[in-house]
């Protein structure tokens, strides 16, 4: 089962990857906590249909139990997309990829922190590759540290936390319900937010965003499959691998953008960029290696 869990993510992943440019596209005609907030309550609306049809089967825990975990874990998920959405606008593109990546590198810390999670030396050595990959890919930039860049290093601390947070809950409550609200959790803080930060969410119904096929093509992919099935799966599938896994594993969503940007728009992959995927390839590889057990030293009588 856990290589089951391990390529499913992957999939995920791959999906959230290659989704990337529909969402560049749609966000130039919606502001990023209007479009959060309708991706998330679609997704929402889509894992509605088949929680009701099974809601005669009763769940592991108590519903008080499940709402809170679910919103628990939906605060890390939103705090995450709205600290990065608000940090890019005083920082770059490529500083943030790195900062926001560096959750590689503080989910197996937490990991072992809070969940009391062993690390073996191919993990590390994983953990390591894939932050250097990250590093060769997106940090082009190096100028100082700025304000942004803190909301970014928070952003990846939340998302760090939203895979911790999975993790602890995933083995004991039901997946379905579980990301009903979560995501449901990430659309009223979405909403929320549009208002506190003047963002006019009702554009969504103006004749421009209306006729744009771009846009609800984006918002209705990221909601089906980008949102409802991907967190649902991780929800699902976190009960059958380690954090630091799953963290390996979503490192290779900038791997699946920088692709798809190429074969989609003809975006040009620089040799640090070929390089930086090739670290990150394999250090999710080589964190799956078994890790070789030491023979025990028998000491013979003399």
């Amino acid at each position: 089962m856990n290589k089951t869990a391990d390529f499913s993510l992957l999939f995920v992943v791959f999906i959230w990857g290659v989704t990337f440019v529909m969402v560049q596209n749609a966000l130039s005609f919606l502001d990023p906590f209007t479009f959060n907030a309708v991706r998330f309550f679609m997704a929402f609306v889509f894992l509605l249909i088949p929680y009701l049809l099974t809601l005669h089967k009763k769940g592991k825990n108590g519903s008080k139990g499940l709402i809170k975990a679910g919103f628990h874990i939906g605060v890390w998920l939103f705090l995450g997309y709205g600290l990065q959405t608000i940090g890019l606008n005083y920082t770059t593109p490529a500083k943030t990829g790195f900062i926001t990546g560096l959750s590689v590198v503080m989910v197996p810390v937490f990991s072992l922190l809070l969940l009391k999670h062993r690390l073996s030396r191919n993990t590390i050595i994983g953990v390591a590759a894939a932050t250097i990959g990250l590093y060769l890919m997106t940090f082009a930039d190096r100028s100082n540290l700025n304000i942004g860049d803190l909301l970014v290093f928070l952003c990846a601390i939340s998302f760090a936390m939203q895979i911790i947070t999975t993790a602890k809950y995933a083995k004991t409550l039901p997946a379905l319900p579980l990301t009903l609200v979560q995501v449901s959790t990430v659309s009223l803080l979405s909403f929320v937010s549009a208002f506190i930060f003047k963002e006019n969410h009702s554009v969504i119904f103006s004749s421009e965003v209306m006729l744009q096929k771009d846009v609800w093509t984006a918002l209705l992919v990221t909601a089906a499959l980008a949102t409802a099935f991907a967190f649902f799966a991780q929800t699902f599938f976190q009960a059958y691998t380690t954090p630091t896994r799953v963290a390996l594993i979503f490192s290779m969503e900038p791997v699946f953008a920088a692709l798809s940007s190429y074969i989609l728009i003809g975006e040009k992959l620089t040799s640090a960029s070929i390089i930086g995927c090739a670290f990150i390839f394999l250090g999710m590889i080589f964190a799956e290696l078994p890790v070789k057990k030491k023979k025990p030293v028998t000491q013979g009588f003399s």
